[in-house]
């Protein structure tokens, strides 16, 4: 591919059959050709339905490729077909993992008190209330997130959550310890 001039071979509606240097084999048809970036798009085989593989592929990767035909423009709108119910399904739970997500970091806290977070996590329900780590929403963990500073809830949720401070309290020393 070195050298061609592969903006006009790469024309919209082209159907081609690809050998990519990393000894792929696909055909598919053309969508766009960026000659700044050098990247071809391509919509993969030629199964007409609502689901499509698109592949952006560097130019620099193509081995050899071969002209099957010349097909429709494939943006064509009245051949489109875009389930918008799905994507904004996709996107709530995206925007709803990005919150949880969100919602498990500490603001204001050490990077200590995060470890102690995320390894309590792994085990028990916890959430945090400004820098205080919650547990089981009852046993609360108060900075510095010793043993000594585990409050609230029932007896055994209490010692539950003292066992799991000081062991990743422990296991967070060794690891300073061999740095």
């Amino acid at each position: 591919m070195e050298g061609s001039n592969s903006g006009e071979d790469f024309a919209v509606g082209c159907l081609l059959s690809i050998k990519t240097t990393l000894g792929d084999e696909f055909d598919g048809q053309v969508i766009t050709f960026d000659r700044p970036s050098n990247i071809l798009v391509l919509q993969e085989g030629s199964k007409p339905g609502p689901r499509r593989n698109i592949r952006f592929l560097k130019a620099n990767y193509i081995k050899e490729f071969s002209f099957l035909g010349q097909s429709d423009d494939p943006l064509d709108v009245k051949k489109c077909y875009i389930d918008l119910h799905s994507l904004q399904a996709r996107e709530e739970l995206a925007l709803r993992q990005a919150e949880a997500e969100a919602e498990r970091i500490g603001v204001g806290v050490t990077a200590e008190a995060q470890s102690i977070f995320d390894a309590l996590s792994k085990t028990l329900p916890v959430r945090w209330d400004k820098t205080v780590i919650v547990v089981m929403n009852e046993v609360r963990v108060s900075s510095p997130y010793l043993p000594d500073c585990v409050s609230g809830g029932t007896p055994a949720a209490n010692e539950r959550v003292k066992k799991v401070l000081e062991f990743e309290r422990k296991r967070l020393q060794a690891r300073g310890a061999s740095q």
